[in-house]
């Protein structure tokens, strides 16, 4: 882990010390991993600067020369006074220093020093031990406060992740609590006053009304703390570690499946929901389901969740008198394969063309942001994400004329918009091999 400039700047300001006092070589290296014996030391700064870029090894054999150099200039064996040798060998060893930057056993590095007059008196030495100690400490707090900070960092992208998740299932909890509600409402119409499942009826009303006060709470909560947990900047990670990251498939439940499904199966039970749903709010809901059509590959819970985000904006923003489309059995070929479309189409006031480019943006509401109808922008997002993970893809159409499917909508003055969900077919081999083991 680099270090940080402020760590470069103490060093720098200890090897001036050393400097002041006359030392002609002082290099402050760090392992690149603490607590390492055997790990590459870098070199944070060194006096003079050229020296920073020696490789240790180097340095310390400059250090060795220097010594045996020094030792060949003292007098000889034959000197009547060789005792003075030893003790010059000796003071010329006491001009160098290396000392190991350590703090709680653990080592951090090395503090190399050296003059090249006169050796370093006993005072000089416990100041430079002090100047060692001074950086082993100072590296130590580095390394906890850049750990701190990207710890931080996980922390602030783990939550970010969970306030996404968080987001989508409250928009997905909206869905099936609209048409629970709406069910209600159809029930307390046709019951009468006096029969007994009356007042049943009214209750499945009055706490479906409170579970949509409750996510309105949810949802300024939610606002209070966005500011908050998401990050500024991109978040750091540990040399070796991955942020914690929460899987999309909270939204179904388990791990997204890709097996055949006949798409009648996955339309029918959220075409009633949204047939009650449209008769609420007097709408038309026509829908085009052929009668056979190989099986196409997805998740079931994700490809129910992603058509009825669909069903769910056409349902809200086509305003009463309008008409919903769906159709199935769209298809088209591509190199991979076949793939296999379902239609839906509104008569509502369409997608502006300066709204559309990001249309699939996470919170992204375009003009529909200043009007009066609630949402989060979180609908189509979550669409695109799933079919994405199927391999599939989404293509929107605003106009509505604009998809060439001219007959599937009655004329309107509206623009409209249709979507259309692309699936891969299942091969007619495979699809026919497994129709054949179920009979």
């Amino acid at each position: 882990m680099p270090a940080s400039d402020e760590l470069v700047a103490l060093c720098r300001s200890q090897v001036a010390l050393l400097t002041e006092v006359g030392a002609a070589l002082s290099i402050v290296y760090l392992s690149e991993k603490f607590g390492s014996t055997h790990d590459k030391l870098v070199p944070i700064t060194a006096y003079p600067e050229a020296a920073a870029t020696w490789e240790p090894e180097q340095v310390l054999a400059l250090l060795s020369r220097s010594l045996d150099a020094a030792s060949r200039r003292l007098p000889g064996v034959d000197s009547i006074e060789p005792q003075p040798a030893v003790l010059d060998e000796e003071a010329i060893a006491r001009q160098q220093m290396i000392l190991p930057l350590v703090h709680d056993e653990i080592v951090m590095g090395l503090l190399v020093t050296a003059r090249t007059d006169r050796p370093w008196s006993p005072q000089e030495t416990v100041e430079i031990e002090q100047i060692a100690q001074t950086i082993a400490i100072a590296s130590v707090m580095d390394q906890r406060a850049q750990w701190a900070e990207e710890d931080l960092a996980q922390q602030r992208q783990l939550q970010a992740r969970q306030h996404e998740i968080f987001d989508d299932l409250l928009h997905q909890f909206r869905n099936p609590l609209t048409a629970l509600r709406t069910f209600g409402k159809l029930l307390v119409r046709r019951l009468r006053p006096e029969d007994a499942n009356s007042e049943v009826a009214s209750g499945i009303v009055r706490e479906s009304d409170r579970l949509q006060e409750l996510l309105k709470q949810f949802d300024a909560a939610i606002d209070l703390g966005t500011a908050d947990v998401l990050p500024e900047t991109a978040p750091a990670q540990l040399p070796g570690q991955t942020a914690p990251a929460l899987p999309s498939s909270l939204l179904t439940g388990t791990a997204l499946k890709l097996e055949a499904h006949e798409i009648v199966t996955v339309l029918e039970p959220l075409l009633m929901s949204a047939g009650a749903i449209a008769q609420d709010r007097q709408l038309t809901l026509c829908v085009d389901l052929p009668l056979r059509v190989p099986p196409i590959v997805a998740d079931l819970k994700a490809l129910r969740e992603v058509i009825n985000n669909l069903l769910d904006n056409a349902l809200k923003y086509t305003p009463a008198g309008g008409t919903i489309s769906v159709r199935a059995g769209l298809q088209y070929t591509t190199q991979q394969g076949q793939m296999q479309g379902v239609a839906i189409a509104d008569t509502g006031p369409g997608i502006p063309a300066a709204d559309r480019s990001h249309l699939f943006e996470r919170h992204y509401r375009g003009v529909q942001a200043e009007g009066e109808i609630p949402g989060t922008g979180l609908g189509l997002a979550i669409a695109r994400d799933l079919i994405q993970q199927m391999q599939g893809d989404i293509q929107v159409f605003s106009p509505a004329h604009d998809s060439g499917l001219i007959d599937l909508l009655p004329p309107s003055d509206a623009p409209g918009t249709v979507f259309i969900v692309w699936l891969p077919e299942q091969p007619y081999s495979v699809a026919a091999i497994q129709m054949n083991k179920s009979q």
